[in-house]
């Protein structure tokens, strides 16, 4: 991640520059009291006898010295959230972008909730950690070593008794902050764990409200915010242990200085106004440990955080792009050659056995099989959603992982199983398709999708928002707006994996009429549950148990193969016709 910081570099230099300059103003401020109880009030060196006008002037500095200090302290404070806003912008970007790289096997393997909690909160916790680093972390130490520093100058003695109290405060310090650092990492897993359960129950508002599990999700929930709540409260307690255990060791520091000053006082070695500003550098340093006690938390949390989003940035997609950049000459063809896959999350269990098929440009090829035979999983292979185990699929006679993805993916056009909408208008959704279409394509589209006569009797047509995921509308209509996105494109090859279930067969059989009649020069795969939905295609193949059965015309298949006629009565149920 470091390198996002170039850019902003500047900013992380200027943030401790004005930090230096409000610490020395700081620094400055005891002494010049000192002036004042000494000379200007006491007049030790008048007779005892106090300077009025001493005391006005050297107010009147340190007047200018605070105006000063708040200045370059809000300067730095400006500078250090530009560098640090900047970055962890930077870093938010990247890892989204890398997000959106992944195969859907590695986002599997994160976990939505993981995910978001990792582009967010984390990003926040490294956001954090750069502040603490160019201001927090340069203010503290400053504070600590100058404070030191002009403590020993006042009267050596102050200096030797703190300098033997310090090693308390430090180790105490550092103990607490080692013994809490594995929870940092902890935490945010626990933190993934709330938000995918949040996710889960946003996303299945509906099965949750059907089933009557809204209790039920309480309690997971409830289970997961607690394992949160007490892994922070495992660490807040360690740090609330080591606040007061360092302000006893640092209130008797300053008992003995005082003790010591009032000594030094009576036997004339040292000024009262000595004894003033000491006790005014002892707080600073007081105040420096406690800052860098949670200065510590802040960086163990940033650097659990960090390891967290390299994590992400670190992992590079399973599926990458290819160096073909050719045109074969062919459009629409798609051939796989004894070709195995089993999902990389799974048992290694074979989803798809030597598969040998190829589909010719232009063909309707349907698919049929019982469910998790296989269908879904053999067209996931053809964009490359996943890639095969063994053997190769082609597109256009050249291996899928030759093309770059892009390339590949504009050859394309897909309507999935679950059909994806965004919280946008409807028209948005649809141009997803072709972001530059016009709106006679646009509707062109939508009339071949079946969708046009549902969506002009909205009061705002087209400009009709969609609610998230779709959930103001039916399951019917998100299929024929999924379909219009996907007939938009107009590329070679379109693939329709169930997405029709919701349709009834009037509405289907008219969709499949203007497929043939407008989108004909196109290679479509046609992944269904009814006989009706690919009684029309050029050839159906029969997958069972992640085999192709058979592949023939529809009348081939009825006169000869049984696991077809078996679909066939089923659907049926003994006798009728099927519907164009």
């Amino acid at each position: 991640m470091l390198k996002f910081l170039k850019k902003y570099w500047f900013f992380g230099l200027l943030a401790p520059l004005f930090m230096c300059g409000e610490v020395a103003m700081d620094l400055i401020q005891p002494r010049m009291m000192r002036v004042i109880v000494d000379e200007g009030v006491l007049g030790l060196s008048n007779n005892n006898i106090g300077d009025l006008n001493l005391i006005i002037t050297t107010g009147s500095k340190m007047i200018g010295i605070v105006i000063m200090g708040g200045v370059t302290g809000v300067l730095s404070g400006v500078f250090a959230n530009m560098f640090s806003q900047n970055w962890g912008n930077e870093i938010r970007k990247a890892c989204f972008k890398r997000v959106m790289e992944f195969s859907f096997e590695q986002t599997d393997k994160f976990s939505t909730g993981s995910l978001v909690t990792r582009i967010t909160n984390d990003v926040t916790q490294v956001q954090n950690l750069a502040t603490q680093a160019v201001r927090g972390f340069v203010r503290t130490s400053l504070l600590f070593f100058g404070g030191i520093f002009c403590v020993a100058s006042l009267d050596l003695k102050f200096g030797t008794v703190l300098a033997c109290s310090l090693p308390f405060v430090v180790i105490g310090v550092l103990y607490f902050i080692i013994k809490a650092m594995p929870y940092f990492d902890t935490l945010q897993k626990k933190l993934d764990k709330v938000n995918s359960v949040v996710q889960e129950n946003v996303a299945g508002a509906r099965v949750v409200k059907a089933y009557v599990k809204e209790g039920y999700e309480e309690k997971r929930f409830g289970k997961a915010n607690n394992e949160l709540v007490d892994t922070q409260l495992r660490v807040l307690k360690m740090f609330a242990y080591m606040t007061p255990l360092a302000n006893i060791v640092l209130n008797i520091v300053m008992v003995i200085i005082i003790k010591v000053g009032a000594i030094d006082v009576e036997n004339g070695i040292t000024t009262p106004g000595s004894v003033m500003a000491a006790i005014t550098y002892l707080s600073q340093i007081m105040h420096s440990v406690m800052m860098l006690a949670m200065i510590f938390q802040t960086v163990s949390r940033g650097k659990a955080s960090a390891d967290r989003l390299n994590e992400i940035l670190n992992t590079e997609p399973v599926i990458k792009d290819g160096n073909f950049e050719g045109d074969t000459g062919v459009k629409g063809k798609i051939e796989f050659r004894n070709v195995s896959f089993a999902y990389p999350q799974g048992n290694g269990e074979l989803v798809l056995d030597n598969i040998n098929l190829t589909i010719n440009p232009g063909e309707t090829l349907g698919i049929l099989g019982a469910t998790g035979s296989g269908k879904s999983s053999l067209v996931n292979l053809i964009p490359r959603f996943y890639d095969a185990t063994e053997g190769e699929v082609l597109v256009d006679n050249v291996n899928v992982k030759d093309y770059r993805l892009s390339d590949l993916r504009d050859k394309i056009s897909s309507a999935l199983q679950k059909s994806e909408l965004f919280n946008t208008t409807i028209k948005e959704n649809i141009i997803w398709g072709k972001a530059d279409a016009s709106d006679d394509e646009i509707k062109k589209a939508s009339d071949n999708a079946q969708a046009s006569e549902f969506i002009e009797s909205k009061s705002e047509g087209f400009d009709t928002m969609v609610a998230e995921k779709g959930m103001s509308l039916s399951g019917g209509q998100k299929q024929r707006i999924a379909i219009s996105r996907a007939l938009l494109k107009k590329t070679e090859i379109l693939i329709f994996d169930d997405t029709t279930s919701a349709l009834d067969l009037k509405t289907e059989a008219k969709l499949y009429k203007a497929l043939k009649k407008d989108y004909g020069s196109m290679t479509k795969i046609i992944i269904a549950q009814r006989i009706a939905s690919v009684k029309g295609a050029d050839r159906i193949a029969i997958i069972d148990n992640g085999k192709i059965a058979a592949c023939d015309t529809h009348e081939r298949l009825l006169a000869a193969n049984e696991i077809y006629q078996d679909i066939y009565n089923t659907q049926l149920k003994g006798g009728g016709e099927i519907n164009e």
